[in-house]
């Protein structure tokens, strides 16, 4: 079992998130459904889904996920075949829609972090910028997050 303080999310797959007693499982467009992924979580589990516009956030509120992700807001390199760029306006739209918290996934840096914080997004996904220096970069992220909170 996981202390307190240690929060895991699986990616993908909900069956080694239930085996390794993971706190939840993020599933996306191309994974298992989400409903079917909260049945072998159960109902405390933390469920995420990944929606690449505003037709699939649309479907995704429906479920029982407890978080959303949008995106890409901007163009990614971390992703062979990336969903078309949605940009700030649909974060903007997905904000005025959702009444669940919005993670903003798909090109986010320090650079441009803010501006989608602003656009509505609860949070942000970040994965090319770390890969730089993840230990200074993660503190930028941080410090910067917290200013602008």
């Amino acid at each position: 079992m996981l202390p307190d303080s240690v929060m895991l999310t699986l990616n993908d797959r909900a069956d080694l998130a239930l085996a390794a007693q993971a706190n939840g499982v993020h599933v996306g467009q191309d994974d298992i459904p989400p409903d079917a992924a909260r049945k072998i979580i159960g109902p405390k589990g933390i469920l995420g889904v990944s929606t690449h516009n505003l037709e699939q956030l649309g479907a995704a509120l429906q479920t029982s996920a407890n978080y959303l992700a949008i995106g890409p807001v901007f163009a990614t390199i971390s992703k062979e075949k990336p969903d078309p760029i949605i940009g700030l306006e649909s974060v903007r739209q997905a904000r005025a829609n959702a009444r669940k918290p919005l993670v903003a996934i798909g090109g986010i840096t320090l650079q441009n972090c803010q501006s989608v914080i602003e656009a509505g997004a609860d949070s942000v996904a970040v994965i090319s910028d770390l890969l730089l220096d993840p230990r200074k970069v993660t503190a930028q992220f941080l410090l910067k997050m917290a200013n602008l909170g």
